[in-house]
């Protein structure tokens, strides 16, 4: 019973509470703008970090060497699949103003899935290691808060009201719990444990790399600014592992 009171509270802090980042661009986008500028970089470290020092490491130890190909598929997968589908997970306006009912779905489909793996990967780790399911749940927040920012702005511009966004967001949100329950409800698969924290790892790496971190260079002549966050997240993280525990 504890455990899947844990595991709900982690989900909810990566995916609910995040939430609150995009309800903070619809009452204050003040303070939304300095949220976004600067939490983008420090998204992106935080998810380099976690992939490489908390996850992959992690999955290596279960699954071995495979897990270096399951990451790199999942890598690839994630970019084709993106691309495809016209960019599901950057939130440049070039990428979504191109009809805006099609955008938004995508939108809306791609962020219930990301959710959906966000919830996958918390209750995976915490099997792992509570610690670092904590850790896992954390970087999620950190992430899906620009993401929430950047989305709320997406669906504002396409003529949406206020409580209609909020709404669609709670329910997309609320898939990472979802996905976390199903792990709790079948966990009894080390290999496939293994396989999905390899999975999250490529997935969390994809999104730090090729969705944050390119936009580092967009903010402007003082990039001492933007990279100062990065190093921030990469350094917040790395002392996190090494204050709480999660090892096998």
């Amino acid at each position: 019973m504890t455990d899947i009171i844990n595991i709900t509270l982690l989900a909810l802090l990566g995916s609910v509470i995040a939430l609150l980042g995009g309800i903070v661009f619809l009452y204050n986008k003040k303070l939304s703008a300095v949220l976004e500028k600067y939490s983008v970089s420090f998204a992106a470290g935080v998810l380099v970090t976690v992939s490489l020092i908390g996850l992959l490491p992690e999955a290596v130890h279960i699954l071995g060497e495979n897990a270096f190909w399951v990451m790199t598929i999942t890598f690839l997968s994630v970019f084709l699949f993106e691309h495809v589908f016209f960019g599901i997970h950057h939130h440049d306006d070039e990428h979504h103003v191109r009809g805006k009912e099609f955008s938004t779905f995508f939108v809306i489909v791609g962020d219930t899935i990301h959710n959906f793996i966000d919830g996958i990967a918390i209750a995976v780790t915490y099997f792992v290691s509570p610690g670092l399911g904590f850790v896992t749940a954390l970087s999620t927040f950190l992430h899906e808060v620009p993401h929430e920012i950047a989305d709320f702005g997406i669906l504002l511009k396409s003529g949406w009201s206020k409580k209609r966004i909020i709404i669609i967001n709670l329910i997309s949100a609320s898939m990472t719990i979802v996905g976390a329950l199903l792990v709790y409800f079948y966990n009894d698969n080390t290999i496939l444990n293994g396989t999905l924290m390899a999975v999250s790892a490529g997935i969390f790496l994809y999104l730090g790399a090729s969705d944050f971190l390119p936009k580092i260079e967009t903010e402007g002549k003082n990039k001492f600014k933007s990279i100062l966050p990065l190093v921030l997240g990469v350094v917040a993280m790395m002392l996190t592992f090494k204050l709480i525990p999660h090892g096998h």
